[in-house]
């Protein structure tokens, strides 16, 4: 028997969350009529870039989720040092590149190997708490200098890489203690608390196409290789229109592609603003980005991902002439390319879905400026 006050407190409560929703899209909705920059173009998202073990090779898929700390699987994983108990990382060892990572068509297992050799282990891509129980033991390491946890599997996992390393090396997987962002992501700086995984400051990086068009006409120009911009480590990859225009991104909204039904976004736009706020409230409708901070780079981009091989100079030199645009930090003394991205909500996100700008600013400033303030 219905209890009689049952279907007028259910729509109670979908008034309020509906209308709860209205609020917050409200606010996240509409372009700034004050940016300081003019707002460019929709861009294309033309690749998804995932690295499940930090410093090593990742892989290109078409469709994954994003979440609040980043794309699904993102530096889930690290390799320590077994005795300092301190993390590996490409900037020290660059033969970290030959480490490949891959997921089974299922979506299941990840396979990771060695390149040219014919051993692999696969293990669990989302594995439970009853199978990290049985398999792994919750350990501790360090992350430039900070206390981490983790779950660290034994010889069976480790036993090929430590061969690859030259000495006792574990492989770990995120702990359940939060790890907080870092530089202007930090809760001062970013105005919320949001956590990542095993990423050095934050887990979403946003690149463009266009950006390292340009900066592979000056290699060129001296007799330098193209780069591919996997050499960056971006997990979003837009397809771009002026090159560097990124620089000046506040906040970003990624929405479906043209099309009919629920894929094309004139007929999102023609839904009921509550339903609208509804579905971004729940994440089955546009993904939101904060656009925090310019991406100060280290030298890594100069080392071949196919090779592991560093290159004495490039592409270090030539960013360091024109790419010195940022007074913040450490920032004040390397080059930037790309955007660091702090998502505001979940969701499917897949090649082929579109970028707009929502908001510009002229103040980034790394490690300083307050997301506020931009």
């Amino acid at each position: 028997m219905d209890t009689p006050w049952a279907t007028p407190m259910l729509y109670a409560a979908l008034f309020i969350i509906s209308t709860t929703a209205y609020f917050v899209y409200q606010m996240n909705s509409k372009p700034t009529p004050g940016s300081r920059i003019p707002l460019p173009p929709p861009s294309e998202i033309i690749s998804l870039r995932i690295y499940p073990i930090k410093s090593c090779r990742g892989f290109e898929v078409h469709k994954t989720t994003l979440h609040k700390t980043g794309l699904d699987l993102g530096r889930k994983w690290m390799f320590i040092d077994a005795k300092t108990r301190n993390f590996l990382t490409i900037r020290e060892i660059s033969e970290m590149t030959l480490i490949h990572t891959a997921l089974n068509a299922a979506g299941t297992e990840l396979s990771i190997s060695v390149q040219g050799k014919k051993d692999r282990v696969t293990i669990p891509a989302c594995p439970s708490k009853e199978w990290l129980e049985q398999n792994t033991k919750y350990a501790k390491g360090t992350i430039w200098g900070a206390e981490t946890d983790g779950y660290e599997y034994g010889a069976d996992v480790n036993s090929i890489f430590t061969s690859f390393f030259g000495r006792p090396v574990s492989l770990v997987y995120k702990g359940p203690t939060p790890r907080l962002l870092a530089v202007n992501g930090a809760p001062e700086l970013l105005g919320r608390t949001q956590n990542h995984h095993f990423a050095d400051v934050m887990s979403l990086q946003v690149a463009s196409q266009a950006s390292i068009d340009e900066l592979n006409s000056r290699l060129k120009s001296k007799g330098e290789d193209a780069l591919t911009i996997e050499r960056f480590r971006p997990n979003i990859v837009i397809r771009g229109g002026t090159p560097w225009e990124e620089d000046g991104w506040k906040r970003v909204r990624i929405v479906k592609p043209s099309g009919t039904g629920s894929s094309n976004p004139d007929f999102y736009q023609e839904l009921s603003l509550p339903l609208r706020a509804l579905q971004w409230l729940l994440g089955t409708g546009p993904l939101d980005l904060d656009v925090v901070a310019r991406c100060a780079r280290c030298q890594v981009p100069n080392v071949n991902p196919d090779t592991a091989v560093k290159h004495a100079k490039e592409p270090w030199d030539t960013l360091m002439k024109y790419r010195r645009v940022d007074d913040g930090g450490v920032a004040k003394y390397k080059p930037c390319f790309g955007m660091l991205c702090v998502p505001k909500n979940e969701g499917e996100i897949e090649v082929g879905m579109m970028v707009e700008v929502l908001e510009t600013t002229d103040k980034h400033v790394y490690s300083v400026a307050k997301l506020k303030d931009l």
